[in-house]
């Protein structure tokens, strides 16, 4: 749906305006608003003001969102011109003409295309042009030994409170592998036999 807002006898050259509706014709409305509110151009200024009015004209009376909406056309067209005249030397004048614009905005309503994922296969890498470090390999050498070596088992094996009973002062607490454990089991139970 297309929605119009027009400025008539807006005092500013027509040519003027045009430079700017070359570079925002066909762009999304919302953000043209944004780059021609801090334009420097007269022309630029206009242009803004019709641009919004188009917009709350498609907001209000048709319910179109103005996320979605963009700018069909642009026309500038020349308005009346106002003669003036300068007075000049020896009683002569020079003619002024001040011309005026009729500024056309058009905003029609669309859906933003979803941006395209990019597809294919991925980038290569750049290529590196130092040579390799020997300490990384080094390193890498290293994290491999530690990684096939196997982790011995500890068992922490507290004595019995009847032994502690019987020498009060010595406490232990012994870490063996797990092949002397069994041979420590063994003693502690021909103690607790003898008794």
């Amino acid at each position: 749906m297309e929605v119009r807002a027009i400025a008539k006898y807006v005092r500013v050259q027509p040519r003027k305006v045009r430079i700017i509706a070359d570079e925002v014709r066909g762009k999304n409305a919302l953000h043209t608003v944004s780059v021609l509110r801090y334009h420097t151009s007269k022309g630029a200024k206009e242009l803004h003001q019709v641009l919004v009015s188009a917009m709350a004209n498609a907001q209000e009376n048709h319910g179109l969102s103005p996320e979605q909406l963009r700018i069909a056309t642009i026309t500038v067209d020349e308005g009346p011109r106002l003669k003036r005249m300068q007075a000049r030397a020896m009683g002569r004048g020079n003619q002024i003409i001040k011309k005026t614009s009729h500024i056309t905005v058009v905003v029609e309503d669309y859906e933003a295309p979803k941006p395209v994922k990019p597809h294919g296969t991925k980038a290569k890498a750049r290529p590196t042009f130092a040579a390799p470090s020997r300490r990384k390999a080094k390193a890498a050498a290293k994290a491999a030994e530690v990684a096939e070596t196997p982790a011995e088992e500890t068992v922490v094996i507290e004595t019995a409170p009847e032994a502690v009973a019987e020498a009060p002062a010595v406490e232990t607490t012994t870490t063996e592998t797990v092949n002397e454990t069994a041979g420590v089991e063994a003693e502690a139970s021909d103690e607790k036999g003898a008794e």
